[in-house]
């Protein structure tokens, strides 16, 4: 056998070991709403205990739902992670998401942040980390006493003092849902057309922007996630840091059914091909490291039970005591955007 001959066969055998290796090779691919660098510790550390290799794919809650009915059985996505109980509520009922079986994760979400079981007793999608929608307050010229209540948002006396995001954005369509499931119809639409009656100004910007409006005193209360104002607390700019000394916060609704609380969570795609490591990705975002990094990271709490965490703004934001949060099942707030939706067209709520 000629040496050139002995070159190719060798070649092509290197080419078919290396083949193999790739199609052996396990990876889970991943479409994200999640736009925080802190999770790329998620993501190598996930890697480095399993072996499997993440693809990720970012986009927002939106956009990801939308390029999965696009894709239809030919998509590659195998875990699916959105920022939004009612986007996630949206994605299971446009049958997008496979429902599964995990002790691992029933075990540690608690029922009221995951899907309601299917028929065969299957889980749609599980939280992962939770938020707080919060009030705050210029400390200057509102009494805590004042915002205590989702409810004194609309409250005449609170009138010209409003500041809030677009009410069409999901998180507020969460609160709104979650209000509607604690008032009924009738009186969450009376609710949204005081809160009309009370803005300071048309809804526009992001959370943060809300915090800022308090602070600058373009109006007196505001609405924002708790991640948004940790994160400001955490700042070490000064600018940052003279809004945090002007703003008081609000944990609303302690003496009644307990704050709003919405969540980030992840689901198994309705066509995934690698299924197996995507309950797996699931299950490790289920655990105390993957918890840890959502507080520490992002400055969310974790949704895992039992969980003790460190983070230093938070224990600020709270005091260091535990706060009461609501409990309804957020499948349930995700079922009534359609009816805020309708609703907020009625009170003229941009």
């Amino acid at each position: 056998m000629s040496k050139t001959v002995k070159a190719l066969l060798t070649a092509c055998a290197l080419a078919a070991a290396a083949g193999a290796a790739t199609a052996q090779e396990q990876v889970v691919n991943l479409y994200s709403a999640r736009h925080y660098s802190t999770d790329e510790a998620l993501y190598t550390g996930f890697t480095k205990a399993t072996g499997i290799k993440i693809n990720r794919v970012d986009a927002d809650d939106a956009g990801i739902l939308a390029r999965l009915k696009a894709e239809g059985t030919a998509s590659p996505a195998d875990v699916i992670l959105l920022v939004d109980a009612a986007r996630l509520y949206r994605g299971e009922m446009d049958g997008l998401f496979q429902p599964i079986r995990s002790k691992v994760l029933e075990d540690a979400i608690p029922a009221n942040l995951r899907s309601l079981p299917v028929a065969d007793g299957g889980i749609s999608w599980f939280g992962l980390s939770t938020r707080a929608r919060l009030i705050v307050f210029n400390k200057a010229k509102v009494q805590k006493s004042d915002v205590d209540t989702y409810e004194e948002l609309a409250d005449p006396k609170n009138k010209g003092k409003l500041c809030i995001r677009s009410g069409s954005h999901p998180y507020n369509l969460s609160l709104f849902g979650s209000v509607t499931e604690h008032l009924g119809e009738q009186k969450a639409e009376a609710w949204l057309k005081g809160m009309v009656a009370n803005l300071a100004r048309a809804p526009k910007g992001g959370d943060t922007d809300q915090i800022k409006a308090v602070a600058a005193g373009e109006c007196d209360i505001a609405v924002t996630n708790s991640y948004y104002l940790a994160r400001m607390m955490r700042s070490s700019k000064p600018e940052d840091v003279a809004v945090v000394n002007k703003v008081g916060v609000v944990f609303p609704n302690q003496q009644s059914w307990g704050t709003h609380m919405n969540i980030a969570g992840g689901a198994v795609a309705r066509h995934a091909k690698n299924q197996a490591n995507a309950v797996k990705f699931l299950e490790y975002l289920a655990g105390a490291e993957a918890q840890n990094y959502f507080a520490n990271g992002n400055n969310e709490w974790p949704a895992a039970k039992g969980l003790n965490i460190d983070n230093p703004a938070l224990k600020a934001m709270t005091q260091g005591q535990p706060f009461k949060s609501e409990t309804i099942p957020i499948s349930a707030v995700g079922a009534n955007i359609t009816k805020v939706q309708q609703m907020l067209d009625r009170v003229g709520f941009q």
